[in-house]
């Protein structure tokens, strides 16, 4: 407000030529553009150029100082006597917000609309146009008109809040962020089938659902806004009590919106294919980002858009899809988004992993590890997956549930980590085959899960035999590892005949699946023949069971000869190694029996041997001695050399 000095230097400036449309009767009723500047059209020759920016404007001192207090100060406080030239290049709005508070100052009809009004209340703002200088002055227009006709409408309060992307931070302190917000969140809570908006009035009318296309226009309306303002207004409707699935629906599309990968692929193809696509789209960002660290801009604003979104996600199970997660989660690790956040984008995806789908969870692992995909990131999901389920159990609500409802929920239980099961094994069938997997790694996820979650080993057979394929390299005791993680009893019988014959598993591994084949059959023949024992009328069945056969169909029957033919191969099969296996047992018996013998044999020839020489020797000393008593008593002896032994006198 002017004091009374200012009043008296006022009115001199005013006596001196200043423009006084009121007093003066000078008619303006426009402004001019030559170039970067504005002129105003008068017959008066303008004292004073206002600078914003590059544009110049060539106003008079007198209309401004009448309205601003803030050019009031400027003006009089200046150490120049007379000031000719005054520069505004903080003023928000710029030149455009400026060039329509000149023309309200000059008493111009200005057109306030939901794009400008932002910008002109903000600069009414720093100019400090208040009602101390003159009754129903910039500021108290510019906020009723905000307060009557932006915020009533709803496509007026978007647009305003877009307008405000460049104008912080005037438009938080003047709450009008915070306004519009919030009257965007009340119309969104509203039953949009008994209000009638400014915006896809056509796509209403000609929609019976109208939950469902207030979704779709919902969401496409407020994808407009920078990131900040999207959290504030979903923040806001989350206050107003929103359904999560309306606010998982606008944060989807707002994701698919502005971060390259996020758009959904054709399931149409195979894995590999798909996957590539889905790799392919990113690896030109990665080739973007690996230079600066994903210090660019462009990384920066990805960075910052998705830790928004992560963190504004509704904490319920089903508010957003497990595909979106998973998407997500791939962006954020390539861009290096906050671990902790990270983690909280993992637990999420372990909260639903029963629904993803197998090129959901080949993610990339953007060279921090030696694999091609991030092995390690699905094994911390399917940690948070067991997590979840547990917590669910023993949480207390489970306590006061009815028995029927307990059994029903335990059989949902069950039928998810069959299918995360299921999920995990065709994951292990595809990344088996990268060459720098480890084994530990293998073995880790595929023994993650319970032994009870797999009704069937025929998915992680398949996941093995990749392994060996894409391994062959790998030792005896490392094939026998490798094949402790399947149970051989719950292989179906084309795994087991597969299996039989599979060069590339250990022998062990073999004699398991054929003795767990036999006894199946087994159990299966004794079952038959506890039927048939038990129950009288069971006979006559059997003995119909080939006219019921030949009245089957006839891919029944082709079908029941294929499988009857392979049950033939695996007995014919088990029959061989039998027979191989007592011919060498026999085998064995008569080699040992052999070497008994020799044994024996060798044994018994040493002491014969010894006693025949101890006879021979004696029976020839005995001869010579009765030689030699008969020819003494006859005639004389005659001395004949001992050929025999040499005397030692």
């Amino acid at each position: 407000m002017l004091d009374s000095e200012s009043e008296s230097n006022v009115a001199r400036n005013y006596n001196n030529g200043v423009l006084n449309t009121s007093d003066q009767g000078v008619q303006s009723d426009k402004f001019e553009q030559r170039g970067q500047s504005w002129y105003v059209v008068t017959d008066i020759p303008s004292d004073l150029i206002v600078q914003v920016g590059e544009i110049s404007f060539h106003l008079h001192k007198f209309p401004l100082l009448s309205k601003s207090g803030k050019m009031n100060r400027i003006i009089y406080e200046s150490r120049e006597k007379d000031l000719k030239r005054v520069f505004l290049d903080d003023l928000p709005g710029g030149s455009e917000a400026f060039g329509l508070v000149a023309r309200f100052c000059y008493g111009i009809d200005i057109d306030l609309t939901a794009n400008v009004i932002s910008g002109l209340r903000c600069a009414a703002e720093y100019l400090e146009m208040t009602e101390d200088f003159e009754e129903g002055n910039l500021i108290f227009k510019t906020e009723a008109f905000l307060n009557y006709v932006v915020l009533s409408s709803w496509k007026d309060s978007i647009m305003v809040l877009k307008s405000c992307e460049k104008l912080s931070p005037w438009v938080e302190n003047l709450q009008i962020v915070r306004r519009c917000s919030e009257s965007v969140a009340w119309k969104a809570c509203t039953d949009p089938t008994g209000v009638r908006w400014k915006c896809s009035e056509n796509q209403k009318e000609s929609s019976p659902n109208k939950t469902s296309v207030f979704s779709k226009w919902w969401c496409e309306d407020i994808s407009v806004l920078r990131i900040d303002h999207f959290v504030r207004v979903i923040s806001a409707v989350k206050v107003k009590g929103m359904k999560h699935e309306l606010m998982g629906a606008a944060i989807m599309h707002y994701a698919t919106k502005y971060l390259p990968g996020m758009i959904e692929e054709s399931s149409s193809g195979s894995v590999e294919e798909v996957a590539n696509k889905w790799n392919g789209g990113l690896q030109m960002i990665i080739a973007v980002n690996k230079g600066n660290h994903c210090s660019s801009p462009k990384g920066q604003r990805q960075r910052t858009i998705i830790e928004s979104l992560i963190s504004i996600i509704p904490p319920q199970k089903d508010s957003v899809s497990c595909s979106f997660l998973l998407r997500l989660l791939r962006i954020a690790n390539m861009v290096n988004v906050s671990p902790a956040l990270v983690t909280e984008l993992e637990k999420r995806v372990g909260m639903q992993l029963e629904q993803a789908t197998l090129v959901d969870l080949l993610i990339p692992s953007y060279n921090r590890s030696e694999t091609m995909y991030d092995v390690d990131l699905v094994q911390r999901i399917v940690e948070h997956f067991l997590i979840h389920e547990q917590m669910e159990i023993s949480s207390p609500g489970k306590e006061s549930m009815v028995k029927n409802d307990e059994e029903t929920q335990r059989g949902n239980e069950s039928s998810k980590k069959l299918t995360v099961a299921k999920l995990v094994d065709s994951y292990l069938a595809e990344v088996s085959r990268d060459k720098n997997l480890s084994l530990t790694k293998f073995k880790v996820l595929a023994e993650a899960l319970p032994e009870s979650t797999r009704s069937c080993e025929d998915g992680i057979y398949r996941a093995i035999d990749s392994y060996l394929k894409a391994h062959p390299m790998l030792l005896e005791h490392e094939r026998r590892r490798l094949c402790r993680v399947m149970d051989c009893q719950k292989l179906s019988m084309d795994a087991c005949t597969h299996a039989a014959q599979n060069e590339r598993l250990p022998v062990r591994t073999v004699v398991q699946v054929i003795l767990s084949e036999q006894i199946k059959l087994n159990n299966m023949l004794a079952n038959v023949s506890f039927k048939e024992s038990a129950d009288p009328q069971h006979q006559p069945i059997i003995q119909n069971r080939k006219t019921s056969l030949e009245e089957a169909p006839q891919s029944f029957q082709a079908g029941w000869a294929t499988a009857k033919k392979d049950i033939d191969t695996l007995k014919f099969d088990l029959e061989t190694v039998k027979t191989k296996y007592l011919e060498l047992q026999h085998d064995v018996e008569v080699l040992q029996r052999q070497n008994e013998k020799v044994i024996k044999i060798k044994h018994q020839s040493a002491w014969s041997s010894g006693w025949k020489k101890l006879s021979r020797m004696t029976k020839i000393t005995t001869i010579e001695n009765g030689e030699t008593g008969s020819q003494s008593n006859t005639e004389p002896a005659v001395k004949t050399p001992r050929r025999w032994r040499n005397s030692v006198s």
